[in-house]
């Protein structure tokens, strides 16, 4: 820790009037670590919110002539700032500044510092903090031209992956993606859409998913379980057999739809290959087709092949019986 935050808002308000003190130090959370509202503090003390916010404004006046002793710190502030292209996501930037015990003096100190601006949360951004609006209209350009790229490739990227007409540092452009509310960094190091699996998993379903992408191969529900840290595999085999995302291809194996394995039972895959065709195949082409896309015995397949509900063998090999 570099500075003493603690002690420097303490010298900063020490000076003031008892109440205006009380109210500053209740409204930033310096005992307590919780924000309190001007309704609650106003409650307190039977005077009305709006008072409360004149007392606070008050407050300000008075410190701001002691705040050009303190530059060194500010100029710390922003140089932090600007190793992140110019901005920080709010939660981030106290947490990377005061850690867990000084955030409220870091958001005291940036509230007062004449060169931050605090951007308030909206339905694409969370809040933040900026010394430069000129960058934060790049950021808005970079996040959309992101998440323009990801709809289109349908799938999480890396940070390569991205096509940028202007490349900023990459220290700026994991800044940039942070205050997004549509972009977000996986379990996986990808970026991606938030609402997407890969990208926020949740619940049994979408961390089998995760598994099966990251080992792509098909694997048994208690292997998944295990992978998962499941504490039930019949749990996670219920969940897997009721997703069209997975398909069982095997004796509680599953793979996943997307590698191109379909659904049904074998007598059901011998019957889609075959209309596939649109002619007889040999016995040899079938079990190498349908061991493709079940991992079942070729006893298995002979026998659902055999039956002669579905199936007619020809003299140029096997094809389907019409009904």
């Amino acid at each position: 820790m570099l500075f003493n935050y603690a002690k420097i808002c303490q010298n900063l308000i020490k000076d003031l009037p008892p109440r205006t003190k009380e109210v500053i130090s209740r409204r930033f959370g310096f005992k307590t670590g919780q924000k309190e509202t001007l309704e609650a503090i106003g409650k307190d003390y039977g005077i009305t919110r709006e008072r409360v916010r004149q007392i606070e404004e008050d407050g300000f006046l008075r410190i701001e002539p002691k705040i050009g002793q303190f530059q060194k710190t500010f100029q710390y502030f922003a140089d932090q700032l600007k190793n992140f292209g110019d901005l920080k996501k709010e939660d981030i930037l106290l947490q990377d500044l005061g850690r867990r015990r000084f955030q409220p003096q870091i958001y005291f100190l940036l509230t007062l510092g004449p060169n931050f601006e605090k951007v308030g949360e909206s339905d694409e951004l969370y809040p933040l903090w900026t010394i430069n609006q000129n960058s934060l209209v790049l950021a808005k350009k970079v996040i959309d031209s992101f998440y323009t790229q990801l709809k289109k490739n349908n799938r999480p990227l890396n940070l390569k992956d991205f096509q940028l007409s202007y490349s900023p540092p990459q220290t700026a452009l994991i800044s940039y993606l942070e205050i997004s509310k549509r972009i977000q960094k996986g379990p996986q190091g990808l970026f991606g859409l938030k609402d997407w699996p890969e990208i926020n998993p949740r619940g049994v379903k979408d961390k089998a998913y995760l598994v099966f992408k990251k080992t792509k191969r098909p694997l048994h529900f208690s292997q998944v379980a295990e992978l998962i840290d499941a504490a039930l595999p019949q749990t996670v085999h219920n969940e897997l057999i009721r997703d069209e995302r997975f398909v069982l291809v095997g004796r509680g194996i599953y793979a996943l739809r997307e590698w191109g394995y379909e659904s049904g039972q074998v007598k059901d895959i011998i019957f889609k290959i075959l209309k596939k065709a649109g002619k007889p195949l040999t016995k040899e082409e079938i079990l190498k087709k349908v061991l493709e896309q079940r991992l079942v015995k070729e006893n298995t397949v002979l026998l659902n092949l055999s039956n002669k509900k579905y199936f007619l063998k020809t003299s140029r090999g096997y094809t389907i019986r019409e009904a």
